[in-house]
């Protein structure tokens, strides 16, 4: 059968992480988390000191410190999905807090980053056989992907779902602050100098505001079979 890659933008907090790790468990696929890439380039920056203040990021001293930054991923036996690592570190709960969240665009704008991620992430899926999902996957990473979706939901809705998710696992969470953060991170991933997001031009659009997890997951295995015939 072919293998292919495939390519899943779209917006924060939208779930593209979750449709992208059920088709790849689905059909066999590796799955890749680009966004947990740059909540961990984030988390190492706040543990050592990289912000100047809540959006200014010490540039000089980020670099410098970027070759002492390992991302890996291992999959979790209980959950069936892949942990992230930050030098050996999980780090998968810390990553997904208020903190790293309102920093993570920030960080994610800062061109030697991306282009260290985005080198990364080109060599796991040269061999194919990859679900990766982010901002810029379909436009930068793999502009040539046989399959890219484009996913969107309302900020609404979206802050709805990370509120939920941040209950569900325990942690503090403010619906008002979750939208502000939100329609922040949109602004700055759609107005950013490097790989702003963006709808490619070839991307399947997916509205998925009135959607079940159930039908994303039909919806997206349905275009994947669409793609490797």
């Amino acid at each position: 059968m072919k293998r292919i890659i495939i390519a899943v933008d779209g917006f924060s907090s939208c779930g593209k992480s979750t449709m992208a790790k059920d088709l790849a468990r689905e059909i066999g696929y590796i799955y890749v988390d680009t966004g947990a890439m740059y909540r961990a380039v984030t988390l190492f920056a706040l543990r050592n000191d990289c912000f100047v203040d809540d959006r200014k990021v010490d540039t000089d001293k980020l670099e410098r410190m970027m070759k002492d930054i390992a991302i890996s991923f291992r999959l979790n036996t209980e959950t069936g999905r892949p942990d992230t690592y930050l030098n050996g570190e999980n780090v998968e709960k810390d990553i997904r807090n208020m903190e790293v969240s309102s920093r993570v665009s920030p960080i994610a704008a800062v061109p030697f980053v991306r282009k260290a991620l985005v080198e990364q992430q080109q060599k796991m899926g040269e061999a194919k056989g990859i679900v990766m999902d982010g901002r810029d996957i379909g436009t930068t990473v793999f502009p040539s992907a046989e399959l890219k979706i484009y996913v969107t939901a309302s900020a609404e809705v979206r802050a709805q779902r990370r509120f939920d998710e941040l209950k569900a696992k325990g942690m503090p969470a403010d619906f008002d602050d979750i939208l502000k953060n939100v329609n922040e991170r949109d602004y700055i991933d759609t107005h950013r100098d490097v790989s702003p997001l963006r709808k490619a031009d070839d991307a399947i659009l997916l509205d998925n505001s009135n959607m079940t997890i159930e039908q994303q997951k039909q919806w997206l295995l349905d275009r994947y079979n669409e793609a490797i015939k």
